[in-house]
């Protein structure tokens, strides 16, 4: 029989070939049973794993804004309607750090507050519509000479105003620093000279600047002579003279004339 098994080694007996096959089974199943296992095991864990913190909705201490969907701005950020303009920056300002972190709890302050503004701007607008309105009724309601004497006033914008102002200002000063040596005669030309420039320039007629200029001169002398003997001595620098002071008066007259005649 050994020789037998030597001479053909591909026969097997019953038990050998059980051994084999067991010896063969045993390891694959081993191999199954480990597969089987690593299978079981990623879908235990693709079951019981949970989901990261940024799939999930999650606020944690962040607090919502109780009053997001109130309807009044006012209430909405808790103020009164007479509230002045730095109570509501305040306001908003206060909402915006409490809730800050919380994208419609701010969305909701922000709009509020837009709102607000914005009622704020159509309030001022309408009122300073209302105020020409008004001087425009008075002005028509007024009596003929009124009429025709506002037709020969305008206003000009702020910086020409105060571009004149400045002008007319350092003659005055010139002339009180120089009332020592020399009266303000060559600062009166200069005031005339330039009073009927500005004049020349807006109606475009020098006939018309220079009555003006001249009659704002007299007029504004004639004043200025009457008002000064009225001021008392002791008020005054004793090298001021009657001729310094009246053409003080004479300069307020010129500017005037220049800048508010047309």
């Amino acid at each position: 029989m050994e020789a037998t098994l030597l001479s053909k080694p591909t026969l097997s007996s019953v038990f050998f070939g059980k051994k084999l096959w067991n010896r063969g089974n045993s390891k694959s199943s081993r191999l199954s049973g480990l597969n089987f296992s690593k299978r079981s095991l990623s879908r235990s864990f693709s079951l019981v794993a949970p989901k990261c913190a940024m799939d999930t909705a999650f606020e944690g201490n962040i607090s919502k804004f109780p009053r997001a969907n109130v309807w009044d701005p006012y209430k909405r950020l808790g103020i009164s309607r007479d509230a002045s303009e730095e109570e509501v920056w305040s306001s908003r300002n206060f909402l915006l750090d409490q809730y800050a972190g919380h994208e419609k709890s701010m969305e909701s302050v922000e709009a509020a507050f837009e709102k607000i503004l914005m009622s704020s701007f159509k309030n001022r607008k309408r009122t300073k519509i209302n105020l020409k309105t008004r001087l425009k009724q008075k002005v028509e309601e007024s009596p003929p000479w009124v009429k025709n004497l506002l037709s020969f006033v305008e206003m000009p914008p702020g910086a020409i105003i105060l571009r004149r102002l400045f002008l007319f200002g350092f003659m005055a000063v010139w002339s009180v620093m120089n009332s020592a040596e020399a009266g303000p005669a060559f600062q009166v030309a200069l005031s005339l000279g330039a009073c009927i420039y500005f004049l020349n320039d807006k109606t475009k007629n020098i006939a018309r600047a220079s009555i003006i200029g001249f009659g704002a001169l007299v007029f504004g002398w004639f004043t200025g002579s009457l008002l000064v003997p009225a001021i008392p001595s002791s008020l005054l620098q004793p090298t001021w003279t009657l001729e310094l002071l009246t053409s003080l008066v004479a300069y307020v007259f010129l500017f005037i004339a220049c800048t508010f005649f047309k």
